[in-house]
């Protein structure tokens, strides 16, 4: 049975004190406030991870991921964080193909195959990102565009691991210009990506996989949003930054 999950990306925000108080005042409110069985996600930048990891404790329902990772255990890159890195750091989950590393670091389906399955193989729970631009929405290619993202990012795993990935859809066209993505559209492109699983794989496989919605879910829509047959939860950006609103977004599932 999938599970439901709010993910919180805090993006490049938040100082060394502000993560951490961030961090507490948010696994406070969960663990006073939240009664359903959704999967709480924080996801920082990589100097927190350790922080946050000790803040998280032995909290059942509440996890931490990474914004990023690359495809290689070691080497000569600089800058780079590898897997097994996250992964010491306490890290579950890993943010794969968000669209702001496929726009401004020309990440491509083909590399992020290859970040996948090390992910995978690092034990890491990949949370792939697909989505499109506004100029494809109205020319009416984003399924097409989509389901070549899926096709080549993922369809090379085999049943078991595919149904270890989380996939998140992201609106780009309805993040920062002025469109809005109503529930939906939301539920119309996250059906459209669980037949396509369950066209490769089987409609049993597609059931198992949390699809997330990544277009600026906020406390005022998450409860509609989330409400949706094929909506599994929300990859939060802005809201996850206010501990506040990112906790009220977790209980739209109460």
């Amino acid at each position: 049975m999938r599970k439901n999950i709010v993910a919180g990306n805090w993006k490049m925000n938040c100082s060394l004190p502000e993560g951490k108080k961030l961090a507490s005042e948010v696994i406070h409110m969960v663990q006073d406030e939240v009664q359903n069985n959704a999967q709480i996600i924080l996801i920082p930048p990589f100097i927190h991870l350790t922080g946050i990891h000790s803040l998280i404790g032995s909290s059942s329902n509440i996890f931490l991921g990474a914004q990023n990772c690359h495809q290689e255990s070691n080497g000569a890159f600089t800058g780079e964080v590898s897997a097994a890195m996250l992964v010491s750091c306490g890290a579950s989950h890993v943010i794969l193909g968000h669209s702001e590393r496929r726009e401004y670091f020309h990440e491509t389906d083909e590399l992020l195959a290859s970040k996948v399955k090390f992910a995978l193989d690092n034990g890491l729970t990949p949370i792939f990102c697909c989505g499109e631009k506004l100029e494809v929405r109205e020319a009416g290619n984003h399924e097409n565009l989509v389901r070549s993202q899926v096709d080549e990012a993922l369809f090379g795993l085999s049943e078991e691991e595919i149904q270890k990935v989380v996939i998140a859809y992201e609106p780009v066209w309805a993040i920062g210009t002025g469109k809005t993505a109503s529930a939906e559209q939301a539920q119309e492109m996250h059906a459209f990506i669980r037949n396509q699983i369950a066209s490769k794989y089987s409609q049993g496989v597609a059931e198992e996989i949390s699809i997330l919605y990544g277009g600026s879910v906020k406390p005022e829509n998450a409860r509609e949003i989330f409400s949706q047959a094929d909506v599994d939860g929300g990859l939060i950006g802005g809201a996850s930054l206010k501990s506040r609103d990112f906790t009220n977004i977790v209980k739209a599932f109460d």
